[in-house]
């Protein structure tokens, strides 16, 4: 047997319809995850879910390290900013390179045909097909 998706209907009233529709656009995600979400939480803990509102969630030590703040050994900023650094040298090379190479493509395409020789060319001239072939 699959884990077959089944489908939940039931009726709100439509105040109560807004305000999830307005959770799930703060959420930026479906009104219909939003349900899934609950669903899924209601499950994982066995149907005992309580609702708690915020500000009985937030003290003073919570609200003071938010964005939490880590200390970084110095070493690790250098060779952060070193590798920076290699990096755009890197990128650098890689572009004068290119610019080196575009160069040389178009010095390729500007010269003029005539300088090469086909070796097809000089054996018509010489009288010789493809099957012709001399022995010293």
């Amino acid at each position: 047997m699959g884990n077959k998706n089944k489908t939940i209907s039931f009726r709100v009233n439509e105040d109560a319809f807004e305000t999830l529709r307005e959770i799930a656009e703060e959420r930026d995600i479906s009104l219909s995850a939003v349900f899934r979400n609950y669903v899924d939480l209601l499950v994982a803990h066995d149907g005992q879910v309580r609702v708690v509102p915020e500000h009985e969630l937030a003290t003073e030590s919570d609200t003071e390290s938010f964005p939490p703040k880590v200390e970084v050994p110095k070493s690790f900023l250098r060779e952060h900013e070193r590798l920076e650094l290699e990096t755009e040298h890197l990128r650098e090379q890689l572009d004068e390179h290119k610019r080196y190479i575009t160069h040389l493509r178009s010095r390729m395409e500007d010269e003029d045909d005539e300088d090469v020789v086909h070796l097809e060319d000089v054996d018509r001239e010489n009288g010789k097909t493809e099957d012709t072939f001399q022995l010293g």
